[in-house]
C-alpha cells in the first residue's frame, strides 16, 4: 500500500514538472545543438575550479568583454540567443553539472516578450524555482545570482509583467540560502522613467558597450559583496 502511494506521488510530481511540459516542444529542442557545443567545450577546455559560471540568453552570449570585465575573477561563458527559462528547465543539468565553480550568474530574459506565447510572471517564477532546484542537486551551497530582466524599448509594453516576474524571483532569492537577486533596472531608466537609448543597440534590446559597462559595475559590486 505504501509503495503504491509513493508511486502515485511520484507520478503526480512528474506530471506537474515543467520539464515534462516543455522537453518535447520544438522551440526547446531547437537548442540541442547549442547545448551539445557546450558539452564539447566542457570536454576540450579546462576551467579553474574557482571560475564564475555566467549562463543565460543572448546578452550573456554577446558579452564579448566578459572575461576582461570580471577580472580578477575567472569566468565560464554559457549563453545562447533566445534562451528561456523553459529551456533551462530542460537543459540545466547539462549546463551546470559538469562544472565546479565559485558562483553561478544567470540572466534569462525571453519568457515575456509581448508575444502570444508569453508566460505569466507566476510561470516565470516557477520555472526559476525549478532551475534553481536542479542547480542545487550538484551545487548545494554555491552562490547563485539572478540578474534582473532589463527594461528595454522593444519590450516596454510588457514591462509591468516583466517587473512583476522580477519581483517574484526576488522573493524566491530572498528566501533561499546563497541565492541573490541583482537589481539593475534603476541604472537603465532615465529621469523620465524610460529606457536609456545609449545603453542599447539599434535593436532596442541588446546592450551596447556602455550598457555592458553599467552591468559590469553593478554585478561586480554584488559579487564582491558576497564572494570577498
Amino acid at each position: 500500500m505504501r509503495r503504491n502511494i509513493v508511486l502515485l506521488i511520484s507520478f503526480i510530481l512528474l506530471s506537474c514538472s515543467p520539464i515534462r511540459k516543455y522537453q518535447n516542444l520544438p522551440e526547446v529542442r531547437s537548442w540541442e545543438n547549442d547545448i551539445q557545443k557546450f558539452e564539447q567545450l566542457d570536454k576540450s577546455d579546462k576551467y579553474p575550479q574557482d571560475a564564475i559560471l555566467f549562463a543565460g540568453s543572448s546578452s550573456i552570449r554577446l558579452w564579448t568583454s566578459l572575461e576582461k570585465d570580471m577580472v580578477p575573477y575567472h569566468v565560464i561563458q554559457r549563453g545562447y540567443g533566445g534562451a528561456k527559462l523553459s529551456d533551462f528547465a530542460v537543459y540545466a543539468d547539462r549546463i551546470f553539472d559538469p562544472h565546479q565553480c565559485r558562483a553561478i550568474v544567470l540572466f534569462i530574459a525571453n519568457d515575456i516578450t509581448g508575444s502570444s506565447q508569453d508566460k505569466t510572471p507566476e510561470n516565470v517564477a516557477a520555472l526559476f524555482r525549478n532551475v534553481l532546484k536542479t542547480i542545487r542537486k550538484t551545487h548545494p551551497v554555491t552562490p547563485v545570482f539572478w540578474i534582473s530582466i532589463t527594461p528595454t524599448v522593444l519590450r516596454w509594453k510588457v514591462w509591468p509583467e516583466i517587473e512583476k516576474a522580477n519581483s517574484l524571483i526576488k522573493e524566491i532569492c530572498d528566501k533561499k540560502k546563497n541565492t541573490y537577486f541583482i537589481k539593475t533596472d534603476f541604472a537603465f531608466l532615465s529621469e523620465n522613467g524610460l529606457p536609456k537609448d545609449e545603453l542599447f543597440r539599434d535593436d532596442k534590446l541588446h546592450l551596447t558597450e556602455k550598457g555592458y559597462a553599467v552591468w559590469t559595475e553593478i554585478i561586480k559590486k554584488e559579487l564582491n559583496n558576497i564572494l570577498k
